[in-house]
């Protein structure tokens, strides 16, 4: 078990990289919401950083249909969804354009062996029950655990099992246990949407984007970039963490997000990147 007491406080957030960031790529359940809602604070620090001219990309396992609403009315450069799977890209007339990684024909045959998996998980996992925003999904299945209903961890683990076993990718958010088929994740998708956007290659520039998120699905990102900070909530998730943030928000869920983004903007108040 990795300790919480390698978690640097916020304030320990190197002043030198500061100004030298571009934007934030970020987690969105229990990172940008409180309570299932955006928080107040978490929202006006979304325009606030837009206005200093930071980019922000939303990275989520949530599905495209539920993200659907929120695209165009956050101040995003866009919206990830699906653990990397489909974009949603708000355009300047204001219409949504929606990108995905795999071909329609794919997608259709894939779809079609995961709901097999979904009914098989369900009929076999005592409480396995798929997530009430399912009917929205496209290029994965989820299993809730911790939004509406909850599963005990020997569940949980029985549900990761179950998908692995039939060939799928499996991680576990605050709230649901996402599967899915392909290559893609929460780094492969923020590595295709610069690409995508600005024909920016992320490695190149890791240094210069701040990653924020607060669960276990989030321990990719952790790992890959030197700014990445976990949201209070995250210190729940630190016995199954392999790879922690390295900065930690005093506040939790929507608040913390704000914190760092009052830090962010404060140094570029001071010394324009």
């Amino acid at each position: 078990m990795i300790s919480p007491s390698f978690l640097q406080a916020l304030h320990q957030f190197p002043a030198t990289a500061q100004p030298r960031v571009h934007g934030l790529l970020t987690d969105i359940d229990d990172t940008l919401t409180t309570e299932g809602a955006i928080a107040p604070e978490a929202l006006q620090a979304l325009h606030d950083l837009k206005a200093a001219g930071l980019r922000v990309i939303a990275i989520t396992g949530r599905p495209v249909g539920w993200s659907e609403p929120f695209a165009p009315v956050w101040p995003l450069d866009a919206l990830v969804a699906e653990n990397g799977a489909v974009a949603l890209i708000p355009e300047a007339d204001g219409r949504l354009r929606r990108c995905y990684q795999q071909d329609e024909a794919l997608r259709q045959q894939q779809y079609q062996r995961m709901q097999a998996v979904l009914q098989e998980i369900e009929a076999t996992v005592p409480g396995a029950r798929r997530a009430t925003d399912s009917a929205g999904r496209e290029t994965d299945i989820a299993i809730d655990h911790s939004e509406f209903t909850e599963l005990p961890p020997q569940a949980i683990e029985q549900v990761v099992a179950r998908m692995r076993a039939a060939g799928m990718n499996a991680t576990v958010s605050s709230i649901h246990i996402n599967g899915w088929y392909g290559p893609h994740n929460k780094l492969e998708g923020a590595r295709w949407i610069l690409r995508e956007l600005w024909g920016r290659k992320l490695d190149e520039e890791l240094d210069r984007w701040v990653y924020v998120g607060d669960s276990t699905n989030d321990q990719l990102m952790f790992q890959h970039f030197p700014l990445s900070v976990g949201v209070a909530n995250v210190r729940r998730f630190v016995p199954q963490l392999q790879h922690l943030p390295r900065y930690i928000t005093p506040s939790e869920r929507g608040a913390g997000f704000a914190e760092l983004a009052q830090v962010l903007l404060a140094a570029r108040s001071v010394s324009p990147g």
